[in-house]
């Protein structure tokens, strides 16, 4: 039906755009940044042995 090739074509594209899209948004919202001020930090106990 030659008719509802527009309409097969704007689904097609709605489609896309929404794949799209949540793709996007889970990359952006998935992304975990590591914040380096709140690391743990190693506590380092030097021993200086006086005989």
């Amino acid at each position: 039906m030659p008719q509802m090739a527009p309409m097969n074509w704007v689904s097609l594209l709605i489609m896309f755009i929404t794949i799209f899209l949540m793709f996007n948004s889970m990359n952006y919202f998935m992304f975990k940044y590591q914040n380096k001020t709140y690391s743990t930090k190693t506590n380092k106990f030097f021993f200086n042995w006086k005989w």
